[in-house]
């Protein structure tokens, strides 16, 4: 049995209540329980403390806040100074610390989480593990596959999957960690085994302010945020940022790289239509590596989820393996097909690095031409903005400027923030807030040998308006215009 005094070890709790059982948590007033305990801490858009009474009367036995209760509130008010802290560390007791019975992998960085993720997770399961997947795109429990609200989902979520993951015969949890998460304290108290860094460029900027807070957060990662420091931790030595994680003694460390300096390195590239070939040169022995994903980006993503594998011990011949069989993830460089003679792909690039990168990969394909689409995205930093609208017309031969997810901005303004960086090059460019109609105007220029991006929103099957949020994917809405544009009609 769980009391309340278990659950909430170390907080002033009257006698009788501490005796309580408590048969759940929420942090959301419409899901809690009789005996559930309710925790009410501000959130994004609105504060906890307004549904405190409405949990009391679905039958919460007690309230935890982080500052003093609502006028007017009837029930077990227990102060605690942090609410997201206090639930992460009720969660992990709630839940028998499921985190020290698995082994975790968290992946921070600005880019590259999510493919470095499914490659980690292609080669646990090589390894013959049953795994968790936690990210941007999705969340699989033990072999189960279920939406991601959030990258990193907030403390009590994650608990809960760690749960699930240890009772289907789980060993292995590989799941992004994003800046927001450490930030707000959604992984206080999770044992890390590894800990993994990709990158850090400008991003979240409207959240951290600064490159620096920005940073700041990211490194909580290797610090051990509420719990020990992760075992080992995985480091991108080409990034400036990667070198100045300096990580906890007792943690083992990898660097990881193609300029000289790391201890695991790519050599001899070779980058193409079919994929990726290299060889990774570490502690004095080298392997081959093959991968049917495109591009330099995806060597340093191939290359951490190596190192990652080689933390827990795995094999070589098991990693080359589980790096070939994952053939690719979805709305990153992903390809649209319909028997068109041009390439299309869809890619998730949000940020100026972002989509410098997979501009850069459509390069090494040698097109006759480079047509990039993108858009940036509403209520989110607009200092990127003319950065990704330079980016974009320094490395393109033609471009289309559209919306991303203009959420409560108007989509023409956040064009003119674009327009600033793009003005600095001479390339074609037309602009379209209209994303299909910009979609359309993108594959109708397309001629044989060329390569069309469709960036921003990659895997998303929506789009956030003002006023409502529409059913919206980018490879759907290209498979239809390229219908349309007579290809792969059926033969006669």
């Amino acid at each position: 049995m769980n009391t309340v005094a278990e659950i909430l070890s170390g907080a002033a709790i009257s006698e009788r209540l501490a005796r309580v059982e408590v048969k759940g948590l929420a942090y959301d007033s419409r899901k809690v329980e009789p005996g559930f305990l309710f925790f009410a801490f501000p959130g994004q858009k609105s504060d906890g403390r307004a549904f405190a009474s409405k949990a009391i009367e679905n039958g919460a036995v007690a309230v935890i806040g982080e500052s003093a209760k609502p006028e007017g509130f009837d029930g077990f008010w227990i102060p605690v100074d942090h609410g997201r802290r206090a639930l992460a560390l009720a969660a992990r007791s709630f839940y028998g610390a499921p985190d020290e019975k698995l082994s975790i992998t968290g992946l921070t960085g600005t880019n590259g989480k999510t493919t470095t993720s499914y490659l980690l997770d292609s080669i646990l399961r090589a390894a013959g593990n049953t795994t968790s997947l936690m990210g941007t795109i999705e969340c699989r429990v033990a072999g189960r596959t279920v939406p991601a609200v959030n990258t990193t989902p907030e403390s009590l979520d994650l608990f809960r999957i760690f749960d699930a993951t240890r009772s289907a015969g789980g060993s292995h949890v590989t799941m992004e960690v994003s800046s927001h998460a450490l930030a707000l304290a959604r992984v206080y108290g999770v044992h890390f085994h590894t800990a993994v860094f990709s990158n850090l460029t400008r991003d979240h900027l409207d959240f951290h302010h600064t490159m620096e807070e920005y940073f700041a957060a990211k490194r909580l990662l290797f610090e051990g945020a509420g719990a020990p420091p992760p075992r080992f931790a995985v480091l991108n030595h080409d990034d400036e940022y990667g070198r100045r994680i300096a990580p906890p003694a007792g943690t083992g460390t990898m660097w990881y790289g193609i300029e000289s300096g790391a201890a695991v390195r790519a050599e001899n590239i070779r980058s193409g239509f079919d994929g990726l070939h290299f060889d990774m040169r570490y502690d004095g022995k080298v392997m081959p590596v093959s991968s049917p994903l495109p591009g330099r980006m995806n060597v340093y993503n191939i290359l951490s989820a190596c190192c990652a594998a080689l933390t827990y011990g795995i094999a070589p011949e098991i990693i080359a393996r589980g790096i070939a069989s994952c053939q690719a993830v979805p709305g990153r460089f992903e390809k649209v097909e319909a028997g068109q003679p041009f390439l299309v792909v869809v890619d998730y690039a949000h940020t100026d690095d972002a989509l410098r990168n997979v501009i850069s990969v459509a390069r090494t394909l040698n097109p006759n031409r480079v047509i990039t689409l993108f858009g940036c995205g509403g209520d989110r930093d607009r200092t990127k903005r003319p950065l990704m609208g330079e980016v974009a017309a320094q490395l393109s031969d033609s471009v289309v400027l559209t919306s991303d997810n203009p959420r409560s901005e108007d989509p023409l303004a956040i064009i003119n923030d674009a327009m600033v960086g793009l003005g600095r090059h001479d390339v074609p460019c037309v602009t379209e807030p209209d994303r299909e109609k910009a979609i359309r105007i993108a594959l109708e220029q397309a001629q044989p040998g060329d390569v069309v991006i469709l960036a921003g929103k990659g895997h998303e099957t929506y789009q956030i308006l003002k006023d409502r949020t529409i059913a919206f994917d980018d490879r759907a809405v290209a498979r239809t215009v390229l219908r349309g544009l007579g290809y792969g009609a059926p033969k006669a």
